[in-house]
């Protein structure tokens, strides 16, 4: 429930070309530059700061030689103009697309696993029944995701809460987590092995993502057990590369098989029969507290869902496959 203060700032205080400014200040990080962005001369801006910071009794830029830097207090203040602009900037969308006869648009970011099965799927469901509404899809990290959701840029996104102060602004509802396998070239020598070890893979040519907690983990793995990481690493975050990278030798790359479906099927790649037992954290559909999706998002929301269902079937059969004992004709 809102307090009086926050209510008496909202109605008497608060003015859209303060939220204007703080955004551009936000990207700028100085006054000047700020105040041209928002169509202000550099008084009239260094006046709406004031103003803000005299109605909240906290200083919300700290002033520099060469710019003003954001307190903990300002940054709040940026991040949730942006998204309070983002709310009206979506509005305006949703009547002009009405009156132009668009039922809408989503913006959806999302990690890459979920991207290559689950949001496809979803999107088809989606068009099967709104055809006429538009998708607008991204890739990206989730610590850029969250944020970008955060500032009211995305109506859902596809990933990880791994910061527990946004946790607070934001709904959380888990899919899947993201099993790891070890994925070689069609033929590799080591298919065909049964006592392949930990020290092997150490010892092995590798592709690796740039740092993150897979690697971290799989670097603590090897050194848990006394070994040496791996030396020969080629480093990349580009998927479309690996199969390239994995056909002209003896690399091994850690993924989710899904990223590789398609060349796995295709018998162009393989999985060792290797259990590293490396997960990634579980990923799911994240959308802001207290935030009333438009129509086209809850459409699109109810499409992830009933993939996601589809998927999460789909694993347990294969599961459940595995474990059947196999009887020879």
């Amino acid at each position: 429930m809102r307090d009086a203060s926050s209510t008496r700032f909202i109605r008497f205080h608060l003015k859209t070309r303060h939220l204007v400014l703080l955004v551009e200040l936000g990207r700028h990080a100085s006054i000047l530059h700020a105040a041209e962005a928002a169509g202000l001369t550099q008084p009239g801006a260094s006046k709406l700061i004031g103003e803000l910071e005299h109605a909240l009794g906290v200083p919300l830029f700290e002033r520099l030689p060469r710019g003003v830097v954001a307190t903990w207090h300002g940054k709040i203040l940026i991040r949730r103009a942006g998204a309070a602009l983002a709310e009206m900037d979506a509005a305006h969308q949703e009547i002009m697309q009405g009156l132009a006869g668009v039922d809408g648009r989503v913006c959806i970011g999302s990690v890459l696993t979920p991207a290559v099965a689950l949001l496809p799927q979803a999107v088809r469901l989606l068009k099967e029944r709104s055809p006429r509404v538009q998708v607008a899809l991204t890739v990206e990290a989730s610590e850029t995701l969250v944020e970008t959701l955060r500032a009211g840029d995305f109506d859902i996104v596809l990933g990880h809460v791994l910061d527990p102060a946004a946790g607070a602004e934001l709904d959380f509802e888990p899919l899947a987590d993201e099993p790891h396998a070890l994925v070689v070239r069609a033929g590799h020598p080591w298919l065909a092995r049964a006592d392949l070890a930990l020290s092997d893979l150490a010892g092995a040519a590798w592709i690796l993502p740039p740092p993150c907690r897979l690697r971290e983990q799989l670097m603590a793995l090897f050194m848990g057990n006394g070994l040496e990481p791996p030396q020969d690493v080629v480093e990349t975050a580009s998927l479309p590369l690996v199969p390239q990278l994995l056909a002209d030798g003896e690399r091994v790359v850690a993924l989710p098989p899904e990223l590789v479906r398609a060349q796995l099927d295709a018998g162009q790649l393989a999985l060792l029969p290797f259990d590293l037992g490396l997960r990634a954290d579980v990923y799911g559909i994240v959308t802001r507290k207290r935030h009333h999706l438009s129509p086209s998002a809850e459409a699109m929301l109810g499409a992830l869902r009933e993939a996601a269902g589809v998927a999460r079937r789909a694993r347990q059969m294969n599961t459940e496959l595995a474990y059947l004992p196999r009887v020879s004709l």
